[in-house]
């Protein structure tokens, strides 16, 4: 979807605020892991349709089933729905992985109402965004690294179905991202100097269209974020806008559905973090204080996200994978007992 933001502010004020509930919360954390095994009860978690979510959910689900006894299931989700049904309907009780930006003032309305809470951030370095070129595109044409220089070189970017316009890829439909990439489109007016803004479909498709575009070394431009493998394999260069961040207007336009005057702006670090509901937090202490712990850095991220595309993996070959060879990275999250569950229920797989 992870930083002095403005409503992220809000979210760390509503997260130390002292309440009834987080007393509560206080009160039961030395719960031991016996105890949840009896209490834990069903969890959903989301899985995100982007690689590095799915992996932490299928981590997370497996964490909580095996070593501390809850009954786990996974259920599709994205963005901007996974965050309303959380606060409206009080489901999946775990976003594992969650850009903030995009939905800054519902996600610290959900907090302040005491309808969920910020556990962590799943990547503590935060996500990166922006509008990106190909970097053997800048290598032949610096100014590419600008947004001045793309659109003197607009006719480069080709249309696929139109030869009269030029393309620029967003960003799929149903994540965070859609609303901020098509306002900061329309903010650099790139409609009106003959590009068009084209809908990938999906996460897969995106990326997807990165990789034919090297193939064939052809142009490209469009939204993308980190830590990806894409970045990585790929070697895209995040394209200056010339303007700095302004994070005020970003939370108060760009990121919002409706941003009736939205005007330039670098996408802030986003806030990439694990929510949970409150009333999940409250049932299960032990299992969200697990949550609060589970985290990696940008580049740890990257490693595991190359090795899923290189061995073409889905989150729970991921999962696997992850478990059985960064063990001194996981048992850091969990109590010893915890621990050994989880590694005897490892070597049963």
């Amino acid at each position: 979807m992870k930083k002095l933001l403005i409503a992220i502010s809000m979210l760390a004020l509503a997260g130390c605020d002292s309440s009834p509930s987080e007393s509560k919360v206080v009160e039961n954390a030395q719960q031991t892991t016996q105890e949840v095994t009896q209490t834990c009860g069903k969890v959903t978690l989301a899985d995100m349709n982007w690689n590095s979510a799915t992996l932490i959910a299928n981590i997370d689900s497996f964490i909580l089933e095996h070593g501390y006894g809850c009954e786990t299931s996974l259920i599709p989700g994205e963005t901007t729905p996974t965050g309303t049904s959380m606060i409206e309907k009080g489901e999946p009780d775990i976003a594992s992985e969650f850009w903030s930006n995009s939905l800054a003032d519902t996600i610290a309305k959900g907090v302040t109402e005491k309808r969920l809470r910020i556990a962590g951030n799943s990547l503590s370095d935060g996500g990166e965004e922006g509008f990106w070129v190909p970097q053997y595109m800048v290598d032949e044409r610096p100014e590419l690294a600008t947004i001045e220089g793309i659109i003197a070189n607009i006719e480069l970017f080709k249309h696929p179905e139109d030869p009269d316009r030029a393309a620029f890829m967003g960003c799929p439909p149903g994540w965070g991202c859609d609303r901020s990439s098509r306002n900061l489109f329309r903010a650099l007016k790139l409609e009106e100097k003959g590009m068009d803004l084209i809908d990938p479909g999906s996460g897969a498709a995106l990326a997807g269209s990165i990789a034919k575009a090297y193939e064939r070394k052809q142009a490209w431009f469009g939204y993308y974020w980190a830590p990806t493998d894409i970045l990585g394999k790929y070697g895209l260069v995040k394209v200056d806008f010339g303007t700095g961040v302004d994070k005020k207007h970003f939370l108060e336009c760009i990121s919002k559905l409706e941003c009736k005057d939205p005007q330039v702006t670098m996408f802030p670090t986003a806030p990439v973090q694990t929510v949970t509901t409150e009333a999940f937090a409250l049932r299960v202490p032990v299992v969200y204080e697990y949550l609060t712990k589970r985290s990696f850095t940008n580049a740890e991220m990257n490693k595991l996200l190359a090795w899923m595309s290189d061995s073409q993996a889905d989150g729970d070959v991921a999962m696997e994978y992850f478990l059985k060879n960064y063990e001194s990275k996981w048992s850091a999250w969990v109590p010893n007992d915890v621990k050994q569950k989880v590694k005897s229920a490892l070597a049963s797989l």
